[in-house]
């Protein structure tokens, strides 16, 4: 067990740290965060659409792609945004696609980008600012970000809408500048918002590795990477602190916490309850651990791993960019991890002996953190978070300066309403109601429309009388089948779980549909249980692989029949889909239509501005 700092528990402040901080943060910690995020936001927004100078931005920023066709789909949508003159111009923005076969995790993808910049730029990349941002995947759990890409989801801010790219290039817009050439490695889903006082930056100068830290409850901690950090006697609280990590435990248990020494406990530095987030600032004396985020790896840490890649040739197992390279470094690391699968989603034969090899590869590699204790660390790679934090969480709205009408046409809700939607580049007729908790992003709602609670409509074209049930999820498509433009929408329960699947026909009656019984759903919809209702693996069967959604003709066809499916099953009726063609929704990513998709959201976008226009000349 690590040493305690004052007799207390090891990683505490020392007792004349508390005392100093008492008197050193006079700036409420909230309002330093809001204002920190607000500037990095200016900052970003002044580069938007113009030519950056050397060393002022990225050198390169590379996004990852599952497969070839979320490749094409992340380069047709950046080409979008550079003709728009929505990103910073005169940076490399690449797309580095997955090899085929076996799904390789992150640190696959890590590792495989590493060749792809190797392939392009030779040594040359040796003197490069990288930012590797993590999209691969058709995230299952917010799947309105499956189609177009996680790192492509729209948030309520900014004109034209910002999307997570540009949100994750604003709030590191400060890094390029106090960084090392490397690599800073990143997840398209999530956002990190700091403050560091006035005249600090975070520097990434430091050989080996370098990770951000934030504070968090332990049982934030079960589910993230944790610190267990050397013993540190600074005189006096900081919201920026360089330290040294002594091991690092991934997913640990609240028991391993305790083990190694990972737990602190504040004192009194922090102050103010900054409630929100995964990660919030804590109330008074609660124990808490450090947890992570992103991270960054100098050239020769790159250089390393690529080596260790070009040797094995070719991955046939999940690794982890965090559990697998990080568990490796600092003087504690120990190669017991390496056979710890219990946070692993699939054991495959490989997986221990490549881990037992990364781990010798980077054993003695330093480990060091920069710790935010002004932080937070916010998830939306779920339904639940995504409509938790675009409308009830007070906390991010102010922090971001999050709307709940951003760049679209429907009647302005008063900010002391309770109507907590959230409506994002979309048309609404006035006369439709969309009730709290709801998002719709990206869709045109007529008259007749209303909205339940807690519901997401996204690329949706409803004109006809449609009341959605609370808790509905809507997303629509475009589909290229044989030349031809089709449409399918995927409609079920935003807590319905895609990912649950059964091994056998006869146990699909395990499935829920939007809360009922699959099987009773197929008598419903007068579908036949048969392996021809599901698409890929016969010996996987999920919602995410059913067959049940129609294709239709027009995008209006197309939600109105998804709905009356809905209904049906919402209602106890009988609505049969026994005459229509069927697609699952892993099958409508197969035949995506992107430019189509692409083409919609732009005329919802141009019918806004030219509406925007009219009400200023108005006004005028």
């Amino acid at each position: 067990m690590r040493a305690a700092l004052d007799g207390g528990v090891p990683g505490s402040l020392p007792r004349f740290r508390r005392e100093w901080a008492m008197a050193a943060t006079s700036t409420p910690p909230s309002v330093c965060l809001r204002e920190a995020t607000q500037r990095k936001l200016q900052r970003f927004s002044e580069l938007r659409g113009k030519p950056v100078a050397a060393g002022e931005f990225w050198d390169i920023v590379a996004i990852t792609a599952a497969d070839e066709k979320q490749e094409l789909a992340y380069k047709q949508q950046l080409s979008e945004k550079l003709e728009k003159k929505e990103l910073p111009l005169g940076v490399q923005y690449h797309v580095f696609v997955d090899p085929t076969g076996a799904k390789i995790g992150n640190g696959g993808s890590t590792l495989c980008a590493l060749r792809h910049l190797e392939k392009l730029y030779g040594d040359e990349w040796n003197s490069f600012t990288i930012l590797l941002i993590h999209s691969g995947g058709y995230s299952q759990r917010l799947p309105n970000a499956s189609a177009l890409g996680k790192i492509f989801t729209a948030l309520p801010l900014g004109s034209p809408i910002y999307q997570m790219l540009e949100l994750k290039l604003a709030m590191y817009i400060d890094f390029p500048c106090h960084m090392n050439p490397g690599i800073l490695v990143t997840c398209a889903d999530d956002i990190e918002l700091y403050s560091t006082g006035e005249s600090e930056f975070i520097r990434f100068d430091k050989p080996g590795f370098t990770a951000l830290a934030h504070p968090s409850s332990l049982t934030v901690g079960t589910t993230h990477g944790v610190f267990v950090l050397e013993p540190f006697d600074y005189l006096g609280y900081r919201d920026l602190e360089y330290r040294c990590c002594h091991r690092f435990l991934h997913k640990p248990s609240i028991e391993k916490m305790y083990e190694f020494g990972a737990v602190c406990r504040p004192g009194s530095f922090l102050q103010e309850d900054l409630a929100g987030g995964d990660t919030p600032s804590l109330k008074l004396d609660p124990e808490y651990v450090y947890t992570d985020s992103l991270f960054y790896m100098d050239h020769k840490s790159a250089r390393k791993l690529l080596a260790f890649y070009e040797k094995i040739g070719t991955l046939n197992c999940e690794i982890d960019a965090y559990g697998d390279f990080l568990q490796a470094l600092g003087p504690g690391a120990t190669v017991e991890y390496t056979r710890n699968t219990s946070n692993v989603t699939k054991e495959e034969s490989e997986l221990v002996d490549m881990r037992q090899r990364i781990f010798h590869l980077l054993k003695g590699t330093a480990l060091n953190v920069v710790v935010l204790n002004n932080s937070k660390f916010y998830h939306i790679g779920t339904t639940e978070e995504y409509l938790f934090h675009f409308t009830s969480d007070g906390s991010l709205k102010s922090e971001l300066g999050l709307q709940s009408i951003a760049f679209s046409i429907f009647p302005a809700i008063p900010e002391c309403s309770n109507n907590k939607s959230c409506i994002i580049q979309s048309i609404l007729d006035s006369r439709c109601s969309v009730a709290p908790g709801s998002v719709v992003e990206y869709s045109r709602l007529g008259p007749d429309v209303s909205v339940g609670e807690n519901c997401i409509i996204s690329g949706s074209y409803i004109i006809t009388t449609a009341a959605l049930p609370a808790y509905s999820f809507v997303c629509s498509l475009s589909l290229k089948m044989n030349g031809h433009l089709k449409y399918s929408t995927m409609a079920y329960g935003v807590q319905d779980n895609l990912k649950k699947n059964v091994k056998t026909l006869s146990d699909i009656k395990l499935l829920q549909f939007f809360g009922v019984c699959f099987l009773s759903c197929l008598d419903t919809w007068n579908l036949k249980v048969t392996e021809k209702l599901f698409s890929g693996n016969k010996t996987c069967l999920s919602l995410w692989n059913a067959r049940i959604f129609p294709v239709c003709s027009s995008l209006s066809d197309s939600v109105t029949t998804s709905l009356k499916m809905l209904n049906a099953v919402q209602n106890k009726l009988t609505f049969s889909l026994s005459s229509y063609k069927l697609m699952s929704i892993e099958e409508m990513l197969a035949y995506k239509d992107v430019e189509d998709m692409i083409t919609y959201r732009e005329k919802i976008f141009l019918e806004i501005t030219l509406n925007k226009k009219q009400s200023d000349l108005d006004i005028s």
